[in-house]
């Protein structure tokens, strides 16, 4: 079985999570090549795990016919000497980008659509650009996997989609052994993993922690564009003593083990990586109740749910949790259970499974408690064009490193 993901950016990010964990888990069972439009972290990853890796300089981020036109013509070069099976596109570039070049070279295709583009805080333009672009997509088949409910609802609901196009697969992650102890020491230390760009709100956050007059820290992990104003507010909220700019790291998990409080405040999202990692860990969670969040964070249950933008709400949540050690301790077990029934890498990838199988004209799988470990036939057995070995491409045209020549 021969797979092609694609993916538009390589940082460290949620999708980026996610398309790292289908590699890891299907490279002993499946051919898996990786294509993206940079260099960055998750291309080192794949690599180092023996995974080809294609780069597409013309798939970005940003909308441009004559760009994503030369993106879809160098797609289709990477499909046609690479010879998929399947092409599992994820996020909304990639997704359109992918479908259109899969549709092209008749290969099955999946996306994956990690928080749409057209969701409802988004500008009207916006939304007009990604419900277009959504629904021409659509149009050429393949299947599409939403990360939530949400997303799922909200598809239907936009008419870019019909019920039986899409299925939700919640995101999931492998287990770690590192877990936080909550209810632990004197000073509390409070976490927030993401990137400093939109849809994140760290301003939020330090507008919400600059009226309490309690022993804290707040670690913000993660890079990008807009931190440099982000610096600029602690030292105006009064914050600056009390905040460490953590950039970004390897070393996620062993930190959020010594964190006490997990919080995520947004414009908008699908279903947050940093959330599942913060519940794998055993953290409780205050988090915007935006996108499918309220479906990993059970308000009162494993932590808090308060509106988008509301500073004075989060302060409240935030107060009540550094103010009490047992409700730490118990709303971080409380994620820690929900993590291991319904978040977990086993699950994703048997859910996955079957879309690829049905896409595949294979048929649903009917394996309800498939292990990670134990795939269908349909991943075990050996391509019938595969004179390659798994992870290598003998094509004269590509490069040794799978970067294509300007389209």
């Amino acid at each position: 079985m021969r797979i092609l993901y694609v993916i538009t950016r390589s940082e460290v990010g949620g999708a980026q999570v996610v398309v790292l964990t289908y590699l890891r888990s299907l490279r002993e069972s499946a051919d898996l090549a990786l294509v993206t439009g940079e260099e960055g972290f998750l291309a080192n990853e794949a690599r180092a795990l023996g995974i080809t890796v294609f780069v597409v300089p013309q798939l970005v981020p940003q909308v441009s016919l004559r760009m994503d036109w030369r993106a879809v013509r160098a797609l289709y070069q990477v499909i046609r000497a690479y010879k998929p099976d399947l092409v599992h596109a994820h996020s909304s570039k990639a997704g359109l980008i992918g479908r259109v070049a899969a549709s092209l070279a008749k290969v099955p295709s999946v996306f994956t659509a990690h928080g749409f583009a057209f969701t409802e805080n988004a500008g009207v333009m916006r939304r007009i650009l990604a419900i277009s672009g959504e629904w021409i997509a659509a149009r050429l088949g393949g299947a599409v996997i939403a990360v939530s409910d949400y997303d799922s609802d909200l598809a239907v609901r936009c008419r870019v989609l019909s019920p039986n196009q899409v299925s939700v697969i919640h995101n999931g992650l492998p287990d770690m052994s590192f877990r936080a102890t909550p209810a632990a020491g004197l000073q509390v230390n409070i976490v927030m993993v993401a990137r400093f760009a939109p849809p994140k709100a760290h301003d939020s956050v330090l507008r919400a922690l600059s009226g309490l007059h309690v022993d804290f820290k707040l670690w913000f992990i993660g890079d990008g564009p807009s931190i440099a104003r982000v610096r600029a507010d602690s030292i105006k909220f009064g914050l600056s003593e009390r905040v460490l700019f953590m950039g970004t790291r390897s070393d996620v998990p062993e930190l959020l083990s010594k964190a006490h409080i997990f919080v995520l405040a947004s414009e908008y999202e699908g279903l947050p990586i940093s959330i599942l990692e913060a519940m794998r860990a055993g953290l409780p969670v205050v988090a915007s109740d935006v996108g499918g969040t309220r479906e990993c964070v059970r308000n009162h249950h494993n932590g808090f749910l308060v509106q988008r933008g509301d500073a004075e709400g989060l302060r409240a949540r935030l107060s009540e949790l550094i103010a009490s050690c047992t409700l730490r301790e118990r709303m971080g077990q409380a994620g820690r259970k929900l993590f291991e029934e319904e978040f977990t890498e086993a699950a994703m990838i048997q859910k996955s499974i079957r879309v690829y199988e049905a896409a595949l004209g294979k048929g649903h799988s009917t394996r309800v408690n498939l292990e990670v470990e134990k795939w269908p036939p349909l991943f075990a057995r050996n391509n019938p064009r595969g004179e390659y070995a798994a992870g290598q491409l003998r094509q004269p045209e590509l490069a040794p490193t799978g970067t294509l020549p300007s389209a």
